[in-house]
């Protein structure tokens, strides 16, 4: 009998941590099937953030390397430089990157920085407690938003395929959703593509996936995937937001 589906081998046994409904296993699977197809788990090194996926490195089979809140791009660009043969991913919440990370990405990306960022965008501060995001949108309600996000006091969520389009260096960017079927088989393209472009030293690629997180958003994991489709998405556009792939090349 012929296999049709089994478990990426760059993913390992271990049971995950996250909350019922929540998006990141489908991502960290989509991660782990790109470094399968492009046969490259022997010179991966994935850099783990702070916030909800801290413990990414007891999922993927590959090296991880631990990052202080924010600085995982900096991490993956010592990472890079020291072993350019190295193929480097950070994978990273909303808090970690857009927040307290916001340099950090934006200079790896001014910079052209040969790496793979998969910025994960559930819109609320997940692991500790569900504060407001940089990226909640506006009339959120979180905990520190308890009457939603009031744009006249605390600003405008952070865009940030759209930010990062401005900038000279990013060579890929590219938002996708993991909400159902047939946006999982397009992120799973993208990030694909992401992990290529390293490959063939195309330079700085991110790709920001649209997720869900039901326990602090106070929903089921299906009223979750709903509200990805009904206000995430509307708010934060899918597609590619730049593409200098050919132009580098």
């Amino acid at each position: 009998m012929s296999i049709v589906f089994q478990k990426p081998h760059a993913l390992t046994d271990a049971p995950m941590h996250y909350c019922p409904g929540c998006t990141h296993g489908i991502i960290h699977r989509l991660v782990a099937e790109a470094i399968d197809t492009l046969g490259i788990e022997g010179r991966t090194v994935g850099i783990a953030p702070v916030g909800c996926a801290v413990m990414a490195y007891n999922y993927f089979a590959c090296d991880m390397i631990e990052a202080a809140h924010g600085r995982a791009p900096a991490v993956a660009t010592g990472c890079k430089r020291a072993n350019p043969g190295n193929i480097v991913f950070t994978y990273q919440g909303d808090g970690d990157l857009a927040s307290i990370g916001m340099a950090e990405i934006v200079h790896a990306a001014a910079r052209r920085e040969n790496i793979t960022v998969i910025f994960v965008n559930n819109a609320i501060y997940g692991m500790t407690g569900g504060q407001m995001a940089p990226t909640s949108l506006p009339g959120q309600v979180t905990q520190t938003s308890p009457y939603g996000r009031d744009v006249k006091t605390v600003g405008f969520p952070v865009k940030v395929c759209e930010l990062l389009s401005q900038v000279d260096g990013a060579v890929y960017l590219e938002r996708v959703a993991v909400n159902n079927v047939k946006n999982v088989k397009k992120a799973k393209k993208a990030i694909e593509t992401a992990f290529r472009n390293q490959v063939e030293g195309k330079g700085f690629s991110l790709i920001e996936v649209v997720s869900s997180c039901p326990t602090n958003w106070g929903m089921t994991p299906q009223q979750a995937l709903e509200w990805v489709d009904s206000a995430m998405i509307p708010y934060y556009p899918l597609g590619v937001y730049k593409d200098l792939t050919k132009e580098v090349e």
